[in-house]
């Protein structure tokens, strides 16, 4: 078995041993759970190439239905057609803007700040794009289960350069792009979104 179909299947025995611990009456229950929880985290370790310390410290123990993480992206042009990109302090390589969602914000809002955040420059969103499940796509790894949202956002000011976090900002065409961050986004993505935005098309994608 692949390794993909082996992380999900561990990402899958921990969202089970979570919602067990949810909904369980007895101790035995909670502690049997306990341990297929761990038995999991120990599996992704192994299969994502990742210290059990930090799986242990990134996942906070569920208190309710365990549920998937979700990932807010905006895809910007320019006149030209060119895609506002942003590189990553983590990874030295390239996204559009986006990270975790925020609660408090609604995902359009968490889109538009995080342009404002990683670029400098200020957006208004104008639609959703695409609705992406990273594991039905060739993103690397990750012990976590990610939603992927990406919502069209039109430029409106502000000056562009790099936000704290990030190394560097620009807008490249999509003929030459630069190594991407591919935890993040893939090429054959940005082919596709960009493709939706230059034809107008009206169809949202999603998995």
């Amino acid at each position: 078995m692949e390794a993909k179909k082996q992380l999900n299947l561990a990402k899958r025995i921990k969202a089970i041993a979570e919602t067990g611990l949810v909904y369980a009456q007895g101790d035995y229950d909670k502690d049997r759970y306990t341990e297929l929880r761990a038995i999991s985290l120990e599996l992704m370790a192994q299969l994502a190439n990742s210290p059990m310390t930090v799986l242990n410290e990134f996942f906070i123990p569920q208190k309710d239905y365990p549920t998937p993480k979700v990932d807010v992206r905006a895809f910007v042009l320019n006149e030209n057609n060119e895609i506002l990109m942003a590189k990553e302090r983590s990874d030295g390589k390239w996204t559009i803007p986006g990270g975790w969602s925020d609660i408090g914000c609604t995902p359009s809002e968490v889109a538009i700040k995080e342009v404002q955040e990683e670029t400098g420059l200020e957006v208004a969103a104008n639609r959703v794009l695409a609705i992406y499940d990273k594991q039905r796509h060739a993103h690397p790894h990750e012990p976590i289960y990610v939603y992927k949202m990406v919502f069209h956002c039109l430029l409106q000011g502000g000056e562009l350069k790099a936000g704290f976090d990030m190394l560097d900002a620009a807008f490249f065409p999509l003929d030459r792009l630069p190594e991407l961050s591919e935890i993040r986004i893939l090429e054959s993505q940005l082919q596709q979104l960009h493709q939706m935005v230059v034809k107008d098309q009206k169809e949202v994608y999603f998995d």
